[in-house]
């Protein structure tokens, strides 16, 4: 009798939710392939193999001694960096509520565009999945309970993919041949500490402003033209990206810890994001 009673029990409370969630597992890895393969099929080749300190004889004087302090003479031009990471996610900027992630990203350098695949811990054993990306000039921005549940979409526009490419640009310190001239990146001159890079993908164009430190490291990104959630919205909101830990990873100088934050009118400097790189694999163009 005992076992009667317990046995639909344990199924309820044990196998249904492990299926449900073996469920939505499957079908968020499917929609990530799919992502990746469209990504793949948008990759185009470049022409330049390896980095000749040639090229940035004309550039910006801080823009030049960041190239000379992370790329190595003849360093292999990136086609594509796969970039694991983790931190801390704050789910609202009123709120000091900040839960714990995890996230594979691929970018592919030419044609630009990502796919950041996360996992944001919202309770014991329930997590947020998260794609945010950018494919052939298409960006997205997905988030779904346990893969299945949809809590966040907001689908291609033009306002949406401008913020997903100024995100590609800024994160470049992570695949830092990515801002060289010859892969398509404009820099125009500010002063001896910061300059503004420029980069154009068929109708979208992003700008960014670099800051640098003294040894040439890049110390922040920061761009107008970000979008922030809001009540279930997109509200365009002034951002800023740090990065520091710099270290050598493919035989150049890259950023491992980085924090993203808000640039609010009204509370000033609110950080959401803060984390740091755990892997990086590199292929290079060939």
């Amino acid at each position: 009798m005992f076992l009667v009673v317990v046995w639909p029990l344990l199924f309820v409370i044990i196998v249904i939710p492990v299926v449900i969630l073996l469920y939505g597992i499957t079908r968020w890895q499917s929609e990530t392939v799919e992502i990746r393969k469209r990504l793949e099929r948008g990759r185009t080749r470049t022409d330049v193999r390896r980095f000749d300190p040639d090229e940035i004889k004309d550039l910006p004087a801080p823009v030049q001694r960041y190239f000379r302090a992370v790329l190595p003479t003849g360093q292999p031009i990136i086609a594509v960096a796969e970039i694991a990471q983790r931190g801390e996610f704050k789910r609202d900027h009123a709120k000091a509520d900040w839960v714990s992630f995890t996230a594979q990203q691929i970018s592919v350098m030419q044609r630009p565009g990502f796919d950041w695949d996360a996992r944001i811990r919202k309770l014991p054993g329930i997590q947020v999945f998260v794609h945010d990306s950018y494919v052939t000039g298409e960006a997205r921005l997905k988030a779904a309970l346990l893969g299945l549940w949809r809590a966040v979409e907001h689908n291609d526009t033009p306002e949406l993919a401008r913020s997903e490419l100024t995100r590609f640009l800024a994160e470049a310190p992570w695949y830092p041949t990515r801002l060289l001239p010859s892969q398509g990146v404009h820099w125009t001159a500010i002063d001896d500490s910061s300059a503004l890079a420029t980069l154009q993908d068929g109708q979208t164009q992003a700008s960014v402003t670099f800051l640098f430190e003294e040894d040439g490291m890049i110390r922040a990104a920061r761009s107008d033209s970000r979008n922030r959630l809001e009540q279930g919205a997109l509200v365009e909101t002034p951002w800023e990206g740090s990065f520091s830990g710099y270290e050598t990873r493919g035989g150049m100088r890259i950023p491992i810890h980085g924090e993203a934050a808000w640039l609010l009118a009204a509370n000033g400097r609110d950080p959401f994001w803060r984390g740091q790189v755990t892997d990086v694999l590199y292929k290079f163009a060939s």
